[in-house]
C-alpha cells in the first residue's frame, strides 16, 4: 500500500515486472525436459497448456468475487489474476508427450526427449 501513496516510486515500476510471471524453472534430464512452474493460489482447471507451431504456452486465469450485504452496507471484493508464458520447444522434443500436473502450487510439466540428436547440422537451400 505504500507504493500507492507514493506516486514517484509507483508510477516508475517497470509494466513487466517480475511479480506479474510466475517463476519457472527448467531441468534437463536424460529422458525428458521437466518446467517447474511457481504459481500459487490457482486450481489445476485454471491453467491451459497448449502448443502451437513448435510454441508450448502455459497460461491461467483466476477470478474471485466476495459479496457482503449487511442492513447498512454492502462489502463487494473481487480479484484476478492472469499470466501466460511461451517457450519454444527444442526439435528433440515429442510433443504428443508432454504431461502435466499441478499440486501445492507448482504446475510441473514434463516433456519427453526423443533420440533425435540436438546438435544435427540441417542444411537449408537457398532459392
Amino acid at each position: 500500500m505504500a507504493d500507492f501513496w507514493n506516486a514517484e516510486d509507483f508510477f516508475n515500476k517497470p509494466l513487466l515486472a517480475n511479480d506479474l510471471f510466475p517463476s519457472v524453472n527448467v531441468l534437463d534430464n536424460d529422458h525428458s525436459y521437466e518446467l517447474e512452474v511457481s504459481a500459487p493460489g490457482y486450481k489445476k482447471e485454471d491453467f491451459q497448456v497448449t502448443i502451437n507451431k513448435g510454441m508450448l504456452t502455459i497460461s491461467a486465469k483466476t477470478k474471485t468475487e466476495n459479496e457482503e450485504t449487511k442492513e447498512n452496507y454492502t462489502r463487494k471484493e473481487f480479484s484476478k489474476s492472469s499470466f501466460s508464458r511461451s517457450f519454444s520447444l527444442p526439435e528433440n522434443v515429442v510433443a504428443e508427450a508432454i504431461n502435466a500436473s499441478y499440486k501445492d502450487g507448482l504446475l510441473q510439466v514434463v516433456l519427453k526427449k526423443t533420440d533425435v540428436p540436438t546438435n544435427e547440422i540441417k542444411h537449408v537451400k537457398v532459392d
